[in-house]
């Protein structure tokens, strides 16, 4: 549990903002305009999925697919593209080695949500690569354009207040995907979870 919980979004949303803020203020306009784009498409491919079976029971029952794992997307995303950036003035093969110690992390929150059930392995598996893509196509533009100077006094505030934010009580993501299905498909969420497990 204590594992998973790095990957909330209590703790990981506030590290994709820390990661626009430090972007822009390193005036880095660009390397901000792509980090917010290619997050927020993991943060929507994510969500739709998961509308899609909760309103629809859109899904892929042979492999227990019924949406990307929130938890393992993020987690992919975020920690090796926050260690990337906190060894971005060092040399390119210690910035890579800190992406892949950050994918190695995500894999451990990734397979605590197979273990504690809250995930099949595919779903579980899907995010992690889309979270992985996300990430590795920011690490490449940031390796092709020039390097922000960032404020070290606002690198060590921000992991401060994620260490706070990892006691906060979770954002209820789960209802929110609940109450968008039933705003778009017009039905009960609950309904629509029940549809799907019976064979049309």
């Amino acid at each position: 549990m204590q594992i998973t919980k790095i990957g909330s979004s209590n703790v990981m949303l506030p590290a994709a903002v820390a990661i626009a803020i430090w972007l822009i203020t390193g005036d880095a306009r660009r390397l901000f305009l792509y980090w917010c784009l290619l997050f927020a498409g993991g943060l929507i491919l994510v969500a739709a999925s998961k509308i899609a079976f909760v309103g629809w029971g859109i899904g892929i029952e042979a492999i227990d697919f019924t949406g990307f794992s929130g938890h393992a997307m993020r987690s992919a995303a975020i920690i090796p593209v926050i260690f990337y950036l906190a060894l971005l003035p060092k040399a390119p093969a210690a910035r890579w080695w800190a992406v892949l110690l950050g994918m190695c992390l995500a894999t451990l929150i990734s397979v605590s949500r197979v273990l504690l059930q809250f995930h099949s392995i595919s779903e579980a598996l899907s995010g992690w690569l889309l979270g992985s893509a996300v990430c590795l196509a920011f690490v490449h533009s940031a390796e092709n354009l020039p390097k922000p100077e960032f404020n070290r006094v606002l690198i060590a505030t921000s992991f401060a207040m994620l260490l706070a934010a990892s006691f906060t009580k979770p954002i209820p993501t789960q209802r929110l995907i609940d109450d968008a299905a039933q705003l778009l498909s017009g039905h009960p969420a609950a309904a629509a979870q029940i549809r799907s497990r019976r064979p049309d």
